[in-house]
């Protein structure tokens, strides 16, 4: 798909400085919102026992053993497992990161929509180091004047600051952005749609995963996606795929479950990044990627950023 890759992290490319909400509203609040659907959840402050309950843990409406059609058919092809990335046209909620006054062509992450109360979180990778003049394009078009679902500038950013490129802290490698409604009064959600979050179901799981390579690693300048099978990479909390084609530009990218090829959203179970900003040095940089786990740190954080805090780690 390209040639000779030098893996500077994920993003390296970049020029880059810049009680149960009382039990019953809670299951009234899930059957009333699909998985996927745009919409705005109550005003106040969530806890992290009330979103561990409303996110996680994963659900088990689909059969286990390794098929996601019904009756027991095979999953449609673009679902099985490739081991290479391909091109596709991409889906609402999911883009690139750029930074203001930057052409759209040298976007450094990708990103995500995630269903939150207010209808407006996007979540990548920890090491993205989103600054305030960062903005998100979903469902970005090279050479476009106009961007199908606009651009949306990043209003706050949420990142564990115990995060670390290696050790205990690339368990932390995920971060959380709230970005601004638009010229309308509409949360991204309502136009583009969200991801669920959920809890990492374990370390075997088949993930879709979507992201934008950088324009200078892969001249096309769009989206890949590429079907895998995970496993651990240990002694990391954190899981490993085998796909051909994540390079710079695709840090933050979301492994999703379950994806809906009508909807064109899933349950969101990581983001590529995590050791070494999301994989191995080395030649088998471009076909091996990471994520973290998503366990309670990743819901602490999610508490945060949808109660507008600053996380406060010790």
């Amino acid at each position: 798909m390209v040639g000779v890759l030098v893996r500077f992290s994920r993003w390296g490319r970049a020029r880059w400085v810049r009680a149960v909400l009382a039990g019953l509203y809670v299951l009234t609040l899930a059957a009333a919102v699909p998985r996927g659907a745009g919409g705005h959840g109550r005003e106040g402050s969530w806890s992290s026992e009330e979103a561990r309950r409303f996110w996680g843990p994963t659900r088990v409406d689909r059969a286990q053993d390794g098929s996601d059609g019904e009756n027991g058919d095979a999953a449609p092809a673009a679902q099985r497992v490739t081991g290479s990335a391909r091109h596709f046209e991409g889906v609402p909620s999911v883009g690139v990161l750029v930074s203001a006054g930057e052409d759209l062509r040298d976007h450094h992450c990708t990103a995500s929509v995630v269903h939150s109360p207010k209808g407006n979180l996007i979540v990548t990778a920890g090491h993205c180091s989103i600054g305030d003049d960062a903005a998100f394009v979903p469902d970005y078009r090279a050479g476009s004047g106009k961007q199908p679902y606009g651009v949306w500038p990043v209003d706050h950013v949420f990142a564990d600051p115990r995060r670390s490129d290696t050790g205990a802290g690339s368990d932390l490698d995920f971060a959380f952005a709230t970005v601004r409604a638009d010229a309308r009064g509409r949360q991204i959600e309502r136009v583009t749609g969200a991801n669920r979050l959920v809890r990492t179901p374990g370390f075997v799981n088949r993930v879709t995963v979507i992201g934008y390579p950088d324009a200078d690693d892969d001249p096309a300048d769009k989206a890949i996606r590429c079907t895998a099978m995970t496993t651990r990479l240990e002694p990391r909390n954190q899981l490993r795929m085998r796909c051909d084609g994540f390079v710079s530009g695709t840090s933050g990218s979301p492994w999703l479950t379950h994806f809906d090829e009508q909807k064109r959203t899933g349950d969101l179970v990581g983001v590529l990044g995590g050791l070494n900003g999301g994989g191995p040095d080395g030649e088998e940089s471009a076909q091996i990627s990471y994520s973290p786990v998503n366990d309670d740190e990743i819901f602490k954080l999610y508490v945060d950023a949808i109660n507008d805090r600053e996380p406060q780690r010790s």
